[in-house]
């Protein structure tokens, strides 16, 4: 499986171990899945992670996510644009590496800000975690 992680799902599985969130990232790694990501994306990961309203998830541990995503994922380069509509343009990122990348699902918790006709699926961790469960 390739698939792309929102932001959102990094945080909430940080902020609360043991959370599907958590859970969900820890199958990602466990199932051998690929994780797709750009410099953006973890320009982002590291930029909100460390904003102030989460300093208490420790330095080491947004790092040590980060390392992993790094080493057991796969840098996408040369990302292409795309010019789709979205709720939130802050998300655009995540299509555009799910597109170049040929990712199977980009997983968030937000999924009101992703278009439905992406041609990929877009899940919560929960459905992800199902998933890889099997």
């Amino acid at each position: 499986m390739r698939l792309v992680l929102d932001t959102n799902v990094l945080i909430s599985a940080l902020w609360t171990p043991g959370s599907v969130p958590d859970l969900a990232v820890l199958a990602v790694f466990a199932r051998g899945a690929r994780v797709l990501y750009d410099a953006r994306g973890l320009a982002e990961y590291r930029e909100v992670l460390g904003r102030a309203k989460f300093k208490r998830i420790a330095t080491a541990r947004t790092e040590a996510l980060i390392a992993k995503i790094v080493e057991l994922g796969e840098e996408v380069p040369d990302v292409a644009p795309w010019a789709g509509v979205m709720k939130d343009d802050g998300d655009r990122m995540f299509v555009e590496v799910a597109l170049t990348g040929k990712a199977d699902v980009l997983v968030t918790g937000n999924l009101k800000h992703y278009p439905s006709d992406l041609g990929f699926d877009v899940h919560p961790p929960a459905m992800l975690l199902a998933s890889l469960s099997i």
